[in-house]
């Protein structure tokens, strides 16, 4: 009797041992080493025994039903939370969870540079897979959107702030809180290095915003954009038209890839047209950059109305039609013609 309790105590003890091993293994051990990171999608409403079985399933923990029993004794079973999560299967259940449990979301990043239209700038958020083009399309005509954050038209362009994002993904390829965000950082920049006294009214903003987005088009060097940005103020201000190119071109949308024609430039359809129609263009032509804007709301005060492109960049600038036909002409020595 004596030895069948001891050999009882002796199986006890080793599989005792040997979960305790388990356990400390499971703990201290990460399923690979060196680990690597992944992508894992909690998705809203998820129950634990469906998050364990992902984590288990993509290596992340070695047992889905230990990190669950794990994350229970914790008190922490309840404060998994939704969202994408870049975790490493080098990594410990301990390491795993306060990820999930403080919601520490894996941020994508999202380059807007200066210049795109609203459609380009559609094009590269559904090239990044965070949202669908079409899905883009809608946001940035939501009207919620446009009266939230005052802009009177029925349409975003121009305001879609260029900046280095990063954000978490959306839910269901929604464009939306993509839009919101640029939207909320054109506000912030403008209203810090614009005008911190007071933001003008909503159609003097958009005004503004129109013409800046014709000097980021039109200009190859920063220390062009007020000089450009006179050139159009000149015009404004004798009623001359600003027959600038790039408005034009917008006005073709965005299945237009060149060359401009002259039957373009005659075409009084197009309401983008500054040969044909005075004043700013309907609407921006892109969305420009803070040194833009900042151009257009600080014009270079001089008495120059041409300019032409050197072809590098820069350009030459003019005060009568005369000096604007001669430098012309010596660009197109330049270039042979």
């Amino acid at each position: 009797m004596r030895k069948a309790f001891l050999f009882l105590l002796v199986v006890l003890l080793l599989v005792g041992g040997a979960a305790a091993w388990d356990a400390y293994r499971f703990l201290h051990v990460p399923p690979e080493q060196p680990g690597e990171t992944r992508l894992v999608d909690i998705v809203p409403g998820m129950s634990m025994v469906r998050i364990s079985g992902l984590l288990e399933r993509e290596n992340i923990v070695s047992s889905g039903q230990r990190f669950r029993i794990y994350a229970q004794l914790m008190g922490l079973g309840a404060s998994v939370q939704a969202g994408e999560f870049a975790l490493n299967t080098g990594w410990t259940p301990r390491q795993v969870l306060d990820v999930l449990t403080t919601g520490r979301v894996h941020l994508h990043r999202l380059r807007i540079p200066e210049g795109l239209t609203w459609w380009q700038t559609g094009r590269i958020v559904e090239e990044s897979g965070l949202a669908s083009f079409e899905n883009f399309a809608q946001a940035v005509s939501d009207p919620e959107l446009l009266r939230r954050f005052d802009i009177p038209a029925d349409h975003a362009e121009g305001f879609l702030f260029p900046e280095t994002y990063f954000l978490p993904r959306p839910r269901n390829q929604d464009a939306r809180p993509i839009v919101e965000m640029m939207l909320e950082m054109f506000r912030r920049a403008t209203d810090q290095h614009l005008w911190p006294k007071g933001r003008p009214d909503p159609e003097t903003v958009r005004d503004l915003v129109i013409l800046a987005s014709l000097v980021e088009k039109e200009t190859g060097l920063a220390e062009e954009r007020e000089r450009v940005a006179g050139v159009f103020a000149n015009r404004l201000r004798i009623g001359m038209r600003l027959q600038c190119d790039p408005t034009t071109i917008y006005g073709l949308g965005p299945d237009f890839s060149g060359p401009l024609l002259r039957r373009h430039l005659d075409d009084p359809g197009n309401p983008y047209n500054t040969y044909m129609h005075a004043g700013l263009p309907p609407g921006p032509i892109a969305s420009p950059g803070l040194a833009s804007l900042r151009a257009a709301l600080q014009p270079e005060e001089h008495n120059l109305i041409y300019f032409v492109s050197n072809n590098d960049g820069s350009h030459t600038f003019s005060r009568t039609l005369e000096e604007h036909n001669r430098a012309v002409r010596q660009f197109r020595r330049g270039q042979g013609r």
